[in-house]
């Protein structure tokens, strides 16, 4: 009788504590509110549990399924990149330049400006230079802010279409301007077009124009203008340009 009694007791108490969790109707309405908010709260706990386990299990389905067959070899990636990288072609190496600087077979023509008023057509003028320069080669700089004559002949090299500065001309072909001559200066191109070219020594520079290209004219001495003392009246000096400057004749002779 006592064991029985022990397990009514017993069976009693698991009763009494599986029937609290579910919402019971009291007379006091504050206990009905607060079984119901403990019901819901354990049924939203189950269900987020449920989601949460979901969303782990996708996310991990979707790392799992991109991950890569074979490891990548970031080393062999960038070495084929470099490989695929292809230089500019250059007028040079072939005639298909229709355009022509004639009487300049021997010699590098560039047609820029030593104005600032433009800075970015100043400095792409500027770095042309000094990428012949650091060659230590001679080169025929037509300076069309110091001749007006020189943008007229250029000009008429491209059949009187207006271009920008600098144009190079190298062995009297035409090869373009600032951005064609650094890209063929960085892959070693112009380097090989430039053979054949007389070099001078470093740090030398024409004592007559100190590398300007140009001088006072020496017969109007830069005034531009003449007496003629039969007609005994000033007359146009007809060896400078409006600038009263010449041609150096000691380094563009």
């Amino acid at each position: 009788m006592a064991e029985s009694d022990n397990n009514l007791e017993i069976s009693s108490k698991l009763f009494n504590r599986s029937f609290t969790l579910q919402p019971t109707v009291d007379s006091n309405p504050k206990l009905n509110y607060a079984s119901l908010n403990r019901a819901v709260s354990i049924n939203k706990f189950y269900n987020s549990s449920n989601s949460i386990k979901g969303k782990v299990k996708q996310l991990c389905s979707l790392f799992e399924s991109k991950k890569p067959e074979k490891p990548i070899n970031l080393i062999e990636a960038e070495t084929q990149n470099i490989k695929s990288l292809k230089p500019m072609k250059s007028l040079c190496y072939n005639d298909e330049s229709l355009i022509r600087l004639p009487g300049t077979q021997d010699r590098i023509v560039v047609y820029l400006t030593s104005l600032r008023g433009i800075r970015r057509t100043y400095e792409d003028c500027y770095a042309v230079r000094m990428i012949f320069r650091g060659f230590r080669i001679w080169v025929d700089e037509r300076d069309i802010s110091m001749d007006s004559a020189y943008k007229k002949e250029l000009q008429s090299v491209f059949g009187g279409k207006k271009v920008g500065l600098p144009q190079v001309f190298i062995r009297g072909k035409y090869i373009g301007g600032a951005d064609i001559l650094k890209s063929m200066y960085e892959t070693g191109e112009l380097a090989r077009v430039l053979e054949g070219f007389p070099r001078r020594q470093p740090g030398l520079v024409c004592g007559s124009c100190g590398d300007v290209r140009f001088v006072p004219c020496g017969n109007c001495s830069g005034s531009r203008k003449l007496f003629d003392e039969e007609e005994e009246v000033l007359k146009r000096c007809l060896e400078c340009n409006e600038n009263g400057l010449i041609r150096c004749p000691d380094c563009c002779s």
